[in-house]
């Protein structure tokens, strides 16, 4: 049943999602020359939303939305972080795009407690965030056999899963306070 909550929801999930593929991640460093340095990292602000999402919202509402931002990404405008369109389905990115929606299938769970301690939290969404980075792989690995590229495998899994699971697994951090002290949406 559509109402003005779930039409919302799903409304605020795709901006959200739309929104944090574009945002990337910098840094600041101090240095000699200037007085700050600023350094992009490899990333954007992506996982860490759909996480929250995952926690405040519903899973249907989440996975319908994340859908959605992928159908658009493919056919419509390049909303996706490398880009997008049908191509976009020939990059290693695309897997991880896929690992999305165990993550959220996975993180969801953390609804069901009324309380949740940071262990819990670390646990299912460190399981959440390895799904998702299997997912990921597994795709590389069908690409590379595809096209006879197998030799790179080391290189793509350090690149677009070692170099990134740090970060999501930092993130969880924040979602943790933000769950504890009740900034979420839900009654």
């Amino acid at each position: 049943m559509l109402n003005y909550r779930t039409i919302l929801e799903f409304i605020i999930s795709i901006e959200c999602m739309i929104i944090s593929s574009m945002i990337p991640i910098y840094i600041t460093i101090p240095t000699n020359k200037n007085l700050l340095s600023i350094i992009a990292l490899p990333f954007n602000w992506q996982i860490p939303i759909i996480l929250y999402l995952s926690i405040i919202f519903s899973e249907k509402i989440v996975i319908r939305s994340f859908l959605i931002y992928i159908i658009l990404g493919l056919f419509v405008i390049p909303i996706f972080y490398d880009g997008g369109s049908l191509g976009y389905l020939l990059t290693p990115n695309f897997g991880y795009l896929l690992g999305i929606f165990p993550l959220i299938k996975i993180i969801n769970k953390i609804n069901k407690f009324q309380k949740i301690s940071i262990v819990r939290l670390f646990k299912i969404g460190f399981i959440a965030l390895l799904s998702m980075h299997l997912v990921g792989i597994i795709y590389i690995i069908f690409q590379l056999m595809l096209f006879g590229n197998i030799g790179l495998l080391s290189y793509y899994v350090a690149k677009f899963s070692l170099s990134k699971l740090p970060f999501h697994i930092f993130m969880l951090f924040p979602i943790y306070f933000l769950k504890k002290y009740k900034l979420s949406y839900k009654d």
